[in-house]
């Protein structure tokens, strides 16, 4: 028996929650186009993989939480432009149905302005590693203030 790779359309719209109709639109207007195969006519299958899921799945998660189609278009498009092939290591933050924040990479951008960036994340673990490590290579051991020490100078 033959393994056929990737996902087919009835596959895709159970796993994603899609109807048939939704998923042959977003194919056909060029939203997601199946990446391992294209439908060519009667009788031809469309192929989706993995990572075309996961772009169905991020588009019906903004619809669900009430972007537009448009809006959302605009927001996965930016998104791929942004991120490019690592979409499960973004998070998405919905500010409003006008803003569609994603952080990834230590940067936040708005997807739905364009991606512009909006803020530089400083993840604190980093910065206290780092702080620890300057006391230690100093000689020092890191002090643990008691509940009734002030953090001020």
């Amino acid at each position: 028996m033959e393994q056929v790779e990737g996902f087919s359309g009835p596959q895709v719209c159970a796993i994603v929650g899609l109807t048939y109709r939704q998923l042959d639109y977003w194919a056909r207007t060029g939203m997601l186009t199946p990446s391992l195969a294209v439908a060519k006519g009667s009788g031809s299958k469309r192929r989706y993989a993995y990572r075309d899921v996961v772009e169905l799945k991020v588009i019906k998660q903004l619809l669900d939480a009430g972007l537009s189609l448009q809006a959302a278009r605009r927001a996965v498009d930016c998104l791929r432009e942004a991120v490019g092939a690592d979409l499960s290591s973004t998070q998405l933050v919905l500010t409003s149905t006008s803003s569609v924040l994603a952080h990834s990479n230590g940067e936040v951008i708005d997807l739905l302005a364009g991606g512009q960036g909006v803020f530089n994340i400083i993840p604190m673990a980093g910065v206290v590693a780092a702080l620890d490590a300057e006391i230690v290579a100093l000689g020092h051991e890191r002090q643990v203030p008691s509940s009734g020490d002030a953090l001020s100078a």
